[in-house]
């Protein structure tokens, strides 16, 4: 009796460690089409949108933008190509790299990167089309120390806004009331430990979190920390528990994120991306969503790259 009881708990423990390893070789698909990285995600309205880059070539020498928007978070609609930088940008060519989007003065305005300086774009609606706003960069290549890439906007419950970039560093100005110009002399560079690149920025309960992708996007190890401050310029302490989102098993290069908030609610997800399923590298990345929750103290929990994103609505 004794050694059916073995066999029946040895059968079990190896069934449960089976069922745990093929968890991690099974990620949810990816919730756009093809390889686009770097994703921006929002909410404007009754709709989700995405703004990604467009990936799948050596080197990232994309040359457009396009956007995606959903009613659920799940089901994803192609828009169109909502910039064009040989058709549309006048200063750059190549390199279309992680755009951001952020809604005020009844406009929509569109921050990107191109051939390693950041352009600003305006338009009416979320999907574009989106046109130069200065004709020129916004930030200028080698303006500061690292690669001026990667914008992020945010904007804050008093109206002002905020813009984040820089990889090597991430540097925080405040932005002018229009959105396109800023003081070059009020630029803060700060460099949190373990800080590389993609930096973004929310606001909960009155706390600010400034989180960033540790290591390079071509590393498997790539992943997100965070840090929070009582202001949008800071400091930011970066939170004990980090990261919170990283690759496990057939999971590689999670990172380069964005969060957003269901409006009306508590409820937060985050959208990143990772080395494609088979076979992706950091040149050939797809675009995930996966929940984003707060314990208690209102520090960000682990991600579990392996939940499934149930459909959500706007109301």
């Amino acid at each position: 009796m004794k050694n059916i009881v073995l066999i029946v708990l040895n059968v079990l423990f190896f069934a449960t460690t089976a069922t745990a390893q093929i968890d991690t070789l099974n990620a949810p698909a990816a919730v756009l089409p093809n390889v686009y990285a770097d994703p921006h995600i929002a909410a404007f309205g009754n709709r989700f949108y995405i703004y990604p880059t467009t990936d799948g070539s050596e080197g990232w020498k994309s040359t457009s933008f396009t956007a995606w928007s959903s009613k659920d978070l799940v089901k994803w609609k192609y828009e169109k190509v909502i910039l064009d930088l040989p058709k549309d940008i006048s200063w750059a060519k190549e390199r279309a790299w992680a755009p951001a989007i952020a809604y005020k003065n009844g406009k929509y305005y569109y921050y990107f990167s191109a051939d390693v300086n950041i352009g600003v774009a305006v338009s009416d609606k979320p999907t574009g089309p989106f046109k130069d706003a200065l004709g020129k960069p916004l930030v200028k290549k080698a303006m500061l120390r690292g690669q001026m890439i990667d914008p992020m906007v945010f904007v804050d419950d008093d109206g002002a806004a905020y813009l984040y970039f820089g990889q090597g560093n991430c540097n925080i100005v405040k932005l002018a009331d229009n959105m396109i110009s800023y003081d070059t002399t009020k630029i803060i560079s700060i460099k949190p430990r373990g800080y590389n690149e993609g930096s973004f920025v929310f606001k909960r309960n009155g706390k600010y979190y400034l989180s960033w992708s540790e290591y390079d996007t071509r590393d498997p190890r790539y992943s997100v920390a965070y840090a929070t401050s009582d202001s949008p310029l800071g400091p930011f302490v970066k939170a004990t528990k980090n990261p919170i989102l990283k690759g496990k098993g057939v999971v590689k290069g999670a990172g380069h994120h964005s969060i957003v908030q269901v409006p009306g609610k508590d409820e937060w997800y985050i959208a990143y991306h990772r080395f494609k399923i088979p076979g992706g590298n950091g040149y050939n990345r797809e675009t995930c969503i996966s929940p984003l929750r707060f314990d208690q103290d209102g520090n960000i929990m682990p991600i579990d790259v392996f939940e499934k994103v149930k459909p959500v609505k706007i109301k």
